[in-house]
Order: structure tokens, then C-alpha cells, then sequence
């Protein structure tokens, strides 16, 4: 029941980390969309491991199309999107079934479920379920890019090692020059070593990542209740391993006096704009037209090899638990892409939703 997101274009979310695939089926895309699983693959290999401290599993993650797209342009239909999962080893699981992992779904799974879902490899609360995401947000991408809408992510902090502040029009370029995307090149190398020393401790971290998107129209969200930054913020909190979302200033509003945080307007180029972006391009749950600004808090990966308390929810006794097996040390760099993914889709939801894009592209 909560595996669909969207009102126009909507996402059907399927597969578990160890099951035999991980899919979307996307729905309400307009016709006449030129698309190809080359256009959805590039997207999804700026997911696949690579950086400092990312998982060994190594999954060819081979994006097939099933339907929906004919001689190369979508059809209007629901396209679903899939890759078969190929590297899996689920024996430690299986060894270690009733014992909870500290900081996973194991056990709130267990209980809402009977017992019934699948946890090897955190089945549906597996970070391997942005894979699909990242699926949908190569279509959004393309629709939205027909309105010069560019939605770009990059990595601000990764344990106490925090990025500065780049000028927003060289960010994306300078973040695509590191596995780690970030912008602030001396940081990325401070964090790479950071995520080693981390992973020889046999712990994890987590860190913030800031989404951008640029040339975003006026007006778009619907209040009260399906306003622009609620519905991007649940959108984002469906990644899994999400803590919090701020837009704009986020929570430093607090320490500030409406004369600081208010954005006073001028013009520029005969259009109305801000001089400073607090509010992160959204007002009244309603876009501004101003560059739209998120910053995603990632928790530090849960699995790590040290030797943890717990309980064998079977046994109902107290255990100790050391989570072994392939895991990212950071997850953030691999969150990257479906930040940027998730945004997308969600204002392309909006953008359909105000009627900015035909029902059959030409």
C-alpha cells in the first residue's frame, strides 16, 4: 500500500535487495518521450560503488525496459523499468535470521509483517531499492529538461569534515570530479580518508547531501496538504537511511530575526526574483522561481563488523551480533544520484500537474 508515490506521474516501487530484481513501473509519462535503456543506464552507473569505503557486492545492475516505449519514444502506457539482481549472497543472513541488527528495520519489519517479509539483505528496507529510483528519475529528468529544469545533487559533509560553500554555478561540475561528489575538491580528499579510517575501526558514518534545481517555474505545489516541499521531503524521506530534509535555511531560521530571514525581492531581467534565497525557492508550499534548495541528512550506514548487543527476537534472549557481509562504510556518495533522482520526479509530478507539459510531446 505505501509503494506508490505521485498523483500524475507516478511510481510503482517493487523487488528486495536479495530477490531477483529491482523495478519501477512508472506511470503518466506523456507520449512521444524519446527514451532508451542507454538513457536510463547513465544514469544509474553514478550509483554503482566506486567510491572510499563502498560495498564489494557488485551487481552489473543492467537496466532492461518492459514495456511502455516503442521505436524508441515512450507510448503513454506505464513503462516498467527493471535489472536482475546477480551477486547475491544470503547466508549470513539466513545464519544470523532472528538476531535484530541495531539501527536496520529487522525488527519493526518482523512485527508489522508476521515474520513473513524478506530480510536477507534488508529485503524492501535495503538502500538497493534507490536503484529503481534512480530508474524513474532518468525519465523525470528528460520531461523536466524540457523546460531547461536541471536538477543536480552534491555530498556537504561526511562525518565532522564539512565542504565549503561553492559559487552554485560551478558546483555540479566541480562535484563530478570526485567519487564522492563533492564540490569542494580539499574536503573530498579529507573525507575519503575519514570513510578508510572508519571502515579499519570497523564503523560507519553518514553525512548531509544538498539537491539543486534551477530554472523551476513559479507556482508550483498545491496547498495545504500536497504543497511543494511537503511532497518533496516525503519523496526524499523514501530513501531509505533519510534522517531529516531542510529547505533553504532549514533549521538556522531559528536563530534568526525576520529582517535576516526574510528574502527581499527586486528584478532582474524584467523578472521578479530575491536577493537572498532563505526560504530555498518555496513559499507557502508553492515554488518562487528561485533555485530550489534541499539538504538531505544520511545516517551513518547501520551494518558495521563490531560486535554489538541484541536480542534473538526468536529466543527472546539477549545475543551479541557482529553484522558481516558487504556494506557501504559511507552510503552517501551512492544516495547522491537518488536525491537527485527524487527530486526530479517530484517536480515533474507538478510540473504535469500545473499543465506545463502536453499530454503527447512532438
Amino acid at each position: 500500500m505505501g509503494n506508490t508515490l505521485g498523483r500524475i506521474f507516478t511510481l510503482t516501487s517493487f523487488g528486495e535487495s536479495h530477490g531477483s530484481s529491482m523495478g519501477i513501473v512508472v506511470d503518466g509519462c506523456p507520449a512521444g518521450l524519446p527514451l532508451n535503456e542507454a538513457d536510463v543506464q547513465q544514469e544509474v552507473e553514478r550509483r554503482r560503488p566506486g567510491a572510499a569505503g563502498t560495498t564489494e557486492r557488485w551487481e552489473p545492475d543492467k537496466v532492461e525496459i518492459i514495456s511502455g516505449v516503442y521505436d524508441g519514444h515512450t507510448t503513454g502506457a506505464p513503462i516498467c523499468l527493471l535489472s536482475w539482481n546477480k551477486d547475491i549472497d544470503s547466508g549470513v543472513y539466513k545464519k544470523n535470521r532472528f538476531a535484530l541488527r541495531p539501527g536496520h528495520a529487522d525488527y519493526t519489519a518482523f512485527v508489522k509483517y508476521g515474520g513473513f517479509n524478506d530480510f536477507r539483505g534488508g529485503g524492501r528496507f535495503s538502500g538497493r531499492i534507490t536503484l529503481a529510483y534512480v530508474m524513474a528519475g532518468a525519465i523525470a529528468r528528460k520531461l523536466i529538461s524540457r523546460l531547461d529544469i536541471d536538477v543536480f545533487a552534491h555530498t556537504v559533509q561526511i562525518g565532522e569534515v564539512k565542504a565549503q560553500a561553492q559559487e552554485l554555478a560551478d558546483t555540479k561540475e566541480k562535484a563530478a570530479k570526485n567519487p564522492l561528489w563533492c564540490a569542494d575538491l580539499e574536503a573530498a580528499e579529507k573525507m575519503t580518508r575519514l570513510i578508510e579510517k572508519a571502515k579499519q575501526d570497523k564503523d560507519s558514518l553518514g553525512g548531509i547531501i544538498e539537491g539543486v534545481a534551477l530554472n523551476v517555474p513559479v507556482g508550483l505545489g498545491e496547498p495545504v496538504f500536497a504543497n511543494f516541499d511537503g511532497e518533496l521531503s516525503r519523496a526524499l524521506f523514501a530513501i531509505p537511511a533519510v534522517k531529516g530534509v531542510e529547505v533553504g535555511a532549514g533549521f538556522a531560521v531559528a536563530g534568526m530575526k525576520g529582517s535576516e530571514n526574510n528574502d527581499l525581492y527586486d528584478i532582474e531581467n524584467g523578472r521578479i526574483v530575491t536577493r537572498t534565497n532563505n526560504a530555498g525557492g518555496v513559499l507557502g508550499g508553492i515554488s518562487t522561481g528561485m533555485p530550489v534548495i534541499v539538504r538531505v541528512a544520511v545516517k551513518p550506514t547501520a551494518s558495521i563488523a563490531r560486535s554489538q548487543e541484541t536480542v534473538d527476537i526468536k529466543k527472546m534472549a539477549k545475543t551479541n551480533l557482529e553484522v558481516t557481509g558487504r556494506h557501504d562504510t559511507c552510503i552517501v556518495p551512492r544516495a547522491v544520484p537518488a536525491v537527485e533522482a527524487m527530486m526530479a520526479v517530484t517536480i515533474c509530478d507538478f510540473v504535469l500537474q500545473a499543465g506545463l507539459m502536453p499530454k503527447v510531446l512532438s
